[in-house]
């Protein structure tokens, strides 16, 4: 939060940050749908690497999330 006030632009960097998190998530879904749609998922192997990343983007963004230990992270963590 102090980036915000003591770095000039803080605040955008912070933006872009949050925006662009946010906007992977989006193009993952997209990406997992669109080989669902395909039938993609008959690639074995390929697909199941593509489900290890996808749970390891969600625990290092769950771990992002706690990081801070703020209230909404303590809340989020139980």
């Amino acid at each position: 939060i102090n980036m915000n006030r003591n770095i000039n632009f803080g605040w955008l960097i912070r933006s872009f940050h949050a925006n662009g998190a946010s906007m992977f998530f989006i193009m993952i879904y997209i990406h997992i749908s669109r080989g669902i749609y395909m039938n993609s998922f008959n690639f074995k192997m390929t697909w199941i690497i593509g489900v290890i990343l996808l749970l390891l983007t969600m625990m290092t963004a769950f771990v992002g999330y706690v990081l801070p230990w703020g209230q909404m992270s303590f809340w989020g963590a139980t």
